[in-house]
């Protein structure tokens, strides 16, 4: 008589889910979170004073009630703020706009022929350009004077242009030849070649439509720069034909300055850079991205 052996069934695994661990909810993510609410607190104090004491009348201003509501909520100080900035605040307009469009156009330019059209030199060059980024303003006050005042150019917006144009060329350069480099395949350039394209046309046709990334940082970089610049409207212009920046310290350096107005006039002129921070961010790290890593 023989006896089987009987083998004890495999153990049947479980069906639910593994459940994995939930991200976040660690002693790590808790202080990580906690120091970013920390910091967030930190940036928007300044903000929450700007913000509250531009709806203040002049009798709730005080070092006490900084961080008080206002007793009576006001829109006086916007208006004065907006009369003594409007004009200057549209001939920003005229000097951002254009430096924006203009030095983007020569950086991409530059960027091309530096990037795809090899020439003795070109690392030279290139050098060159980009040495002007590392020159100090301050160092170029007086000889950039003399230089628009020999060329004839009118003092105010239109030597501001001129000056922003220049300045905005090396870091243009360097951004549009970093994204030509990785990012354009060089198969393209050859088939415009083979097809007869010479150098313009293959920019201007092919080369600039798939630009929008690299457009989009300059054009963010330069208007910001533009916009936000002192230290050459003070020099090259005045309060009568200078950018908002000029009419931003008048209305805050009087005698008796009326702190209401200043940090209505500090919001206002701060508003057409976010703006256009919200409106076009979303690919400002991706413009950036682009040229940094080789496809």
């Amino acid at each position: 008589m023989t006896t089987a052996s009987i083998q004890a069934p495999p153990p049947v695994e479980s069906l639910e889910p593994v459940r994995k661990p939930r991200r976040g909810t660690g002693p790590g993510s808790i202080i990580k979170y906690a120091l970013a609410l920390l910091f967030l607190l930190i940036v928007l104090m300044p903000m929450y004073v700007l913000i509250v004491t531009s709806f203040k009348s002049g009798s709730d201003i005080g070092v006490a009630s900084q961080w008080s509501l206002p007793e009576t909520w006001t829109l006086a100080s916007w208006e004065k703020a907006w009369t003594a900035l409007q004009p200057a605040f549209f001939r920003t307009f005229q000097l951002a706009i254009p430096v924006a469009i203009i030095s983007s156009l020569i950086g991409a330019a530059n960027g091309f022929v530096l990037s795809r059209w090899r020439f003795p030199g070109a690392d030279v060059v290139f050098t060159l350009i980009l040495f002007g980024m590392f020159i100090p303003y301050q160092a170029v006050m007086i000889p950039l004077r003399e230089i628009v005042t020999t060329l004839g150019i009118p003092p105010g917006i239109t030597t501001l242009v001129f000056v922003h144009c220049v300045y905005g060329i090396p870091i243009c350069t360097l951004i549009f030849r970093n994204y030509y480099a990785t990012t354009v395949p060089e198969e393209l350039i050859e088939a415009a070649r083979v097809d007869g394209a010479g150098l313009l046309r293959t920019f201007t046709r092919i080369i600039l439509p798939i630009s929008i990334p690299g457009f989009v940082v300059t054009i963010i970089w330069q208007f910001t720069s533009a916009w936000n610049d002192y230290l050459f409207a003070i020099f090259l212009s005045n309060t009568r034909n200078g950018p908002i920046t000029i009419a931003l310290n008048a209305l805050a350096g009087a005698q008796s300055p009326d702190y209401a107005a200043s940090m209505a006039g500090a919001l206002i002129t701060s508003l057409p850079t976010l703006v256009v921070y919200v409106l076009l961010g979303r690919w400002f790290i991706g413009g950036l991205m682009a040229g940094s890593v080789k496809s």
